[in-house]
């Protein structure tokens, strides 16, 4: 009789086969999977990427790189003494609104230029050599001040909101005027894709607005040549539907002003005097820019 290990191997079924055991994947097998699939150079594109990320190491070791769960650079690397000088000279400034402007006594300029003549000759200003300014910082006082070394006396009006340091209140930068954001909301960032040919059945309303709105912006010296002043605004008025705002977008695209479209209905707020504020800040806006539409519907 056959033993017994014979007779298992003939009943064991055909189609039966040895199990293999079976590996998981790894990072890198799900990586190329992932990027190139299985294909006859997935094992060559892996050991290639494995010797990039071996040089990358080593190129990291001879540079001192090292990984940091945190982000920031290990202690030793720490420049402390360069960070506290930086944050010296980027004090904080605190806003204020220069009320007036005071010009510098003469016979006090000579008197000064007169006790420093070496000084004079080299360009340098004394304090009575310079124009003073009036600045009022809400909640706090009135001070009379001068201005920093990076603004120029060119740059300050009066009314204007300035930005001054918070131990000599000297004026540092003048700041813009203070802007509701709902107000700078309305400004259209984007220049209109519209243009004259999507407009139809206004031919001579186009004409109009290219000569009083277009050409003033476009050709300036042609007012000045002939010594007229340019139209200061036009007003486009008609039922709905009719193409003013198609109008008032080509016009725009045609030129690099400001577009700013305003609804109605926008300025009528809860509180008395809201809506009164936002449209005097939209004209400081307006007042802010080079050339602008201010398109009110």
């Amino acid at each position: 009789m056959a033993p017994k290990s014979d007779w298992e191997k003939w009943d064991k079924k055909a189609d039966d086969k040895d199990e293999k055991e079976i590996k998981a994947l790894d990072d890198s097998d799900i990586q190329i999977l992932k990027t190139y699939g299985q294909g006859p150079y997935a094992s060559k594109l892996k050991k290639t990427e494995s010797d990039i990320n071996e040089v990358q190491k080593r190129i990291n070791e001879k540079l001192g790189v090292k990984e940091s769960d945190t982000g920031l650079a290990s202690p030793n690397l720490w420049d402390l003494p360069a960070d506290r000088s930086r944050m010296n000279e980027e004090h904080p400034l605190q806003v204020a609104r220069c009320t007036k402007i005071i010009p510098m006594d003469e016979a006090a300029a000579a008197a000064a230029r007169a006790v420093n003549p070496a000084g004079a000759m080299q360009g340098q200003k004394g304090a009575d050599e310079q124009d003073k300014y009036v600045i009022n910082i809400k909640q706090i006082a009135k001070f009379v001040v001068g201005l920093g070394e990076r603004v120029a006396p060119a740059d300050i009006e009066e009314g204007m909101r300035v930005g001054v340091d918070r131990t000599k209140y000297q004026i540092q930068i003048p700041l813009p005027p203070k802007i509701d954001a709902s107000v700078t909301m309305m400004q259209v960032e984007e220049k209109p894709d519209v243009t004259y040919s999507d407009v139809g059945g206004c031919k001579e309303q186009i004409e109009k607005l290219r000569e009083v709105v277009e050409t003033p912006l476009l050709h300036p010296e042609r007012f000045a040549n002939l010594g007229i002043d340019p139209p200061k605004g036009i007003l486009l008025y008609g039922p709905p539907g009719t193409g003013k705002t198609l109008c008032a977008r080509a016009v725009a695209n045609r030129t690099d002003a400001t577009f700013i479209r305003v609804i109605g209905s926008e300025l009528v707020q809860k509180y008395v005097g809201e809506g009164a504020r936002m449209v005097r800040e939209l004209f400081e806006m307006a007042r802010s820019k080079k050339g602008l539409y201010h398109f009110l519907r």
